[in-house]
């Protein structure tokens, strides 16, 4: 049986996702930015939570792992790179280690750049990722605690992942993200279509998740750096990728678009 997911809208714009085993009936949620939403989701679908997994230490995705743990005594799995900083932490994890949900059984795989221990959940049998604020629809987070070329070995990390992965991040930027996309590759006709389909997308209420790894090594820019192309559009032909990365990424830092 299929694993069942549930993607809750927290915060401004925030995601925190469900993954149920239906064999089992183990629940975990990835990440936790705040309790109501992902109470009232675990209550609608009459599901009791028996795991948190938690892909980095920012506020923004921990702040209801204590409250989840407590009201279902929840298993809590973070980076241990971040095990200092993470609230309840039982279990802490490095690249390669297992994650079971119940019957379903994934990978942890460390991605730092936006924060030095960063990790992302990979449940290949199901297709899954889970990419926290590594890498978003049309995008990737800022790389706060590390250089961004360290960010963009992280990312070269999920590039190489098959194209039919099916790809949850942690935050909904995908119009913002697309607008900066197309100003720095204005002739990619598959890019201006997922703009204009997110742009419908968000103008419905509807969330743009999930993505693909497929479409964004097509469609996101900052999974091609190594790109010669992209390299020359942005002024920097010839460079290192982690260089052309690194202008990517501070045009998108200043892109009021």
């Amino acid at each position: 049986m299929p694993a069942e997911l549930r993607l809750i809208p927290c915060l401004a714009d925030n995601y925190a996702v469900l993954l149920r085993d239906p064999v089992t009936e183990a629940t975990a949620v990835i990440d936790a930015p705040e309790v109501a939403p992902i109470l009232a989701a675990l209550e609608r679908e009459d599901w009791a939570l028996t795991h948190i997994l938690v892909t980095h230490h920012h506020t923004d995705h921990i702040a209801g792992v204590l409250a989840l743990k407590e009201r279902f005594g929840a298993t809590v799995i973070g980076p241990k790179a971040e095990r200092d900083t993470i609230p309840g932490l039982d279990f802490a994890v490095v690249d390669g280690d297992p994650v079971a949900v119940g019957s379903l059984v994934g990978r942890v795989m460390e991605t730092p750049g936006h924060t030095k221990g960063h990790i992302v959940f990979l449940f290949e049998d199901e297709r899954l990722l889970f990419s926290g604020d590594t890498l978003f629809v049309l995008g990737c987070g800022r790389p706060f605690e590390c250089d961004p070329p360290v960010l963009w070995e992280s990312l070269l990390r999920l590039r190489a992942l098959p194209d039919d992965i099916s790809v949850y991040c942690g935050h909904e930027y995908t119009v913002s993200n697309g607008r900066f996309a197309v100003s720095v590759d204005p002739d990619n006709a598959e890019l201006a279509a997922r703009l204009k389909e997110a742009e419908a997308q968000r103008a419905a209420g509807k969330p743009t998740l999930p993505t693909t790894i497929g479409a964004e090594k097509a469609t996101n820019p900052f999974m091609r750096a190594d790109d010669p192309a992209l390299a020359a559009r942005i002024g920097l032909a010839g460079a290192e990728p982690g260089a052309v990365f690194t202008e990517l990424r501070s045009l998108k830092n200043s892109f009021r678009g």
